[in-house]
């Protein structure tokens, strides 16, 4: 095939699929929103089936559905027709889709879900098909022609379920008000997740492994202390337990340059009395954020502190990126 051929093809494949997508606009109608609202109203599971290219697509739609608020599963219809229908329950509505609405091992099991209470929704292109007639509500995903050139492989039609299946998900997060907070709980794996609901009191070094000195301590006692827990840095408390200040590894070696008499002095003579400090409860994206906007230059270590003014902790910027935050 010459070149000419094999770039022509591909972009009437394109245009031809676009063009199919674009006319999906025409079907959000009345019956579009009344299956849409169906959705919102129940109170179970939607439960999506296909056979074929139409099932590989109908996954996409659960999982869709599923990450963006609506409990949603895929079930296959030929193990729904010897067994799987036992998923099913009267308060489901089940999504089917069948370009043709003629598909057999969609059509066989209609009956079934009827009987079983569960409402349906085809996701078709014949309204006139068997999964047509059969079904509570009908979402047109017809086409006008595949862009295969036999005319056989599913190709336009995958696509526009796959778009109309978006159009559904998308204007069910917006009658919901979903929101980013509510989709990072669905995916706390994901980077959105880490930074949304990773707070500090879920990196921060605490109990044995947070550095923490009296104030009449010897530098040099808190110098043995940071290195002991390798973090750079020793959060210095009075003698209620209340934070005062941090000495950091930069302030050691700042010292040293000058003379060596500090190191039998208390701490308290070199601390840095105004860190920054963070609350245990803010999120880790916010210590990374503070951390990196400090001037004149950005810090590595923050001292986590309560309510109560006392250091229940402290976060270093290798824990934050260690996790993912950004």
């Amino acid at each position: 095939m010459a070149q000419s051929t094999i770039r022509e093809k591909a972009i009437e494949t394109l245009e031809l699929e676009a063009k199919s997508v674009a006319q999906l606009a025409e079907r959000i109608d009345d019956d579009f929103e009344a299956a849409v609202r169906a959705i919102l109203d129940c109170k179970a599971r939607i439960v999506v089936t296909g056979m074929g290219k139409s099932g590989h697509v109908g996954r996409k739609i659960a999982a869709t559905l599923a990450s963006t608020g609506t409990p949603a599963f895929f079930m296959h219809p030929a193990e729904a027709f010897h067994g799987d229908l036992g998923m099913v329950t009267a308060d489901d509505i089940v999504i089917a889709i069948s370009n043709s609405g003629e598909s057999n091992e969609v059509v066989n099991i209609l009956s079934i879900i009827h009987r079983i209470g569960a409402r349906i929704i085809a996701m078709c292109g014949r309204r006139k098909s068997q999964l047509g007639r059969s079904a509570d509500f009908y979402i047109d995903i017809g086409v006008e022609r595949e862009a295969c050139p036999l005319g056989l492989a599913p190709t336009a039609s995958t696509t526009a379920t796959l778009a109309m299946g978006d159009a559904i998900a998308m204007a069910l997060m917006s009658a919901r008000d979903f929101k980013k907070e509510d989709y990072a709980l669905f995916h706390p794996g994901g980077a959105l997740g880490r930074k949304l609901l990773l707070t500090v009191a879920n990196v921060m070094h605490t109990g044995d492994e947070n550095p923490v000195v009296s104030y009449h301590t010897t530098a040099k006692d808190a110098l043995f202390v940071m290195t002991d827990k390798g973090l750079g840095a020793v959060s210095v408390v009075d003698a209620d337990g209340k934070f005062i200040g941090l000495v950091t590894d930069g302030i050691i070696r700042r010292a040293l340059a000058k003379d060596y008499t500090f190191l039998d002095k208390d701490v308290e003579s070199i601390m840095f009395s105004t860190p920054l400090t963070i609350a245990p409860d803010k999120m880790a994206a916010a210590a990374l954020s503070v951390m990196e906007k400090h001037q004149p230059r950005p810090v590595t270590v923050l001292p986590v502190v309560d309510d109560a003014g006392v250091p229940v902790g402290i976060v270093h910027l290798t824990d934050l990126l260690r996790q993912g935050v950004v």
